[in-house]
């Protein structure tokens, strides 16, 4: 038998195939085409799913196994529009859409950040969130609004595509700025001072609950069996934390993606003042994370690369960062969309500083990668502050794969880092969660002692 997961990525969304035993059978990966104007960022959802139900039907003949389970993670904030039919009424929303910052505005006016912090754990309300941007469907699209069904995220939307069962899971709905943290349901008081009906939402289950089975339809399109299940699964990051074995307290996870973020796992919420860190429900039932996040993570390096550095790969990149000395003398504050934790200001601006004559574009490549580093550090000085402190931090997303940057992290926050064997962890824990949830191992911490294994380490 296999598992087959789908990363519902921001960039590309990756479908991967998994043994019994955990091993890599195939894996393909779909560009997402976004449609961008100013700060509208938006995408169809027809054809991201499209994209996932044409990658599961081209990789099916490959696997030798028939599929026990089909698990999703991914992105969170993503809004997509549902009729009384079930039918897309227009364009999703990415979560990296800010149109509605003066949306954001008027509900921290109404709902003051530090009270909102106690129900969300959430230190700060910003655009990104979906509450934000239905709000500004209510004020700018009142016709599509009052058509709406259902306010859905992404993943929700893809699960009901291919299993005809229309769920929420709590590890994605602490992303919607309307979901309570301690309750466990939809923060209500903020739901009807925006004027949504609970009926207009998803139900809501735990993180990695199997739903059921994949439609009639699906079986056909795909050649997957009628038998093949679809579980629900968790954010993405949380996902990643699974492949990695950080499963308990005390460990810490750090992702060099589209953004950074750190990870580690609390038996209870933690909703500190100071610092003040987002805390999360987390994949397993009663269980939080704190997760800092910063959105000017590894897409500050594809900034660069796209606007200054075209020419050179990646690849090519690190390997002449490499030869630079270190540290360099610029200074890039990696704020190029704001800065969340630790500071929390969505009016920062990057800067690149202290550029000379004798400065090329391999200078300022380090100076990114060592203002992403510097952002770490000061993420990791939180967690410390608050009594997390780990021997060393589990490593990955693209950033992972650069070893010079690896190295650059170890030197600027005196952690050691450890690199996994499988890169794509979140891949890898969503097919841990597919194994658990089918009976082939017991409990997850079997599962991992039979997948995870480390790859390279860097120390400071």
């Amino acid at each position: 038998m296999s598992f087959i997961t789908v990363d519902l990525g921001t960039t590309n969304i990756k479908v991967t195939a998994f043994t019994d035993d955990l091993r890599e059978a195939a894996s393909t990966s779909v560009k997402v085409i976004y449609a961008s104007q100013g700060k509208w960022i938006e995408f169809d959802p027809e054809a991201y799913f499209s994209g996932i139900l044409n990658s599961i039907g081209r990789m099916v003949p490959q696997l030798r196994e028939p599929v026990r389970q089909i698990v999703l993670t991914g992105q969170a904030e993503s809004l997509v529009l549902l009729d009384n039919k079930a039918r897309v009424l227009r364009a999703g929303i990415s979560w990296l859409d800010t149109r509605s910052d003066q949306e954001c505005d008027r509900i921290k006016q109404a709902f003051p950040e530090d009270a909102a912090f106690l129900v969300t754990g959430q230190p700060a309300n910003t655009p990104t969130w979906p509450i934000t941007k239905i709000l500004w469907l209510k004020e700018h699209e009142p016709d599509i609004f009052g058509q709406v069904d259902k306010f859905v995220l992404l993943k929700d939307y893809i699960q009901y595509r291919l299993s005809g069962i229309l769920l929420g899971e709590y590890s994605i709905y602490n992303f919607s700025y309307y979901f309570d943290i301690r309750k466990k349901d939809y923060w209500q008081d903020l739901l009807d001072w925006c004027g949504i009906r609970r009926s207009q939402l998803p139900d809501l289950v735990e993180p990695c609950t199997t739903v059921g089975l994949i439609s009639a339809a699906i079986a056909r399109e795909t050649g997957l069996p009628v038998t093949a299940k679809v579980n629900i699964g968790t954010l993405d990051h949380f996902a990643g934390m699974i492949g990695t074995g950080n499963i308990r307290p005390g460990i810490i996870s750090e992702s060099t993606g589209t953004v950074l973020s750190l990870a580690t796992l609390l038996d209870r919420p933690i909703l500190s003042e100071d610092p003040r860190i987002a805390c999360h429900y987390g994949p397993f039932k009663d269980s939080y994370v704190l997760l800092p996040v910063c959105e000017s993570g590894g897409i500050s390096l594809e900034w660069f690369q796209n606007n200054l550095a075209e020419m050179l790969t990646y690849q090519e990149l690190d390997k002449r960062v490499a030869d630079k000395k270190r540290p360099g003398d610029l200074v890039f504050l990696p704020y190029l969309t704001g800065t969340n934790s630790p500071d929390f200001n969505a009016d920062a601006k990057g800067v690149l500083y202290g550029l000379k004559l004798v400065h090329d574009r391999i200078d300022c490549a380090l100076a990114v990668m060592e203002g992403v580093a510097y952002l770490l550090h000061r993420n990791l000085a939180s967690l410390e502050r608050m009594g997390v402190r780990a021997e060393r931090v589990i490593t990955t997303g693209g950033g992972s794969k650069s070893d010079i940057w690896c190295q650059i992290k170890a030197d600027q926050t005196g952690y050691e880092f450890a690199v996994p064997k499988q890169t794509e962890a979140a891949s890898l824990g969503c097919a841990l969660i597919g194994a658990v949830a089918s009976g082939v191992y017991d409990g997850y911490q079997q599962g991992i002692d039979a997948s995870v294994a480390w790859k390279k380490t860097f120390t400071p």
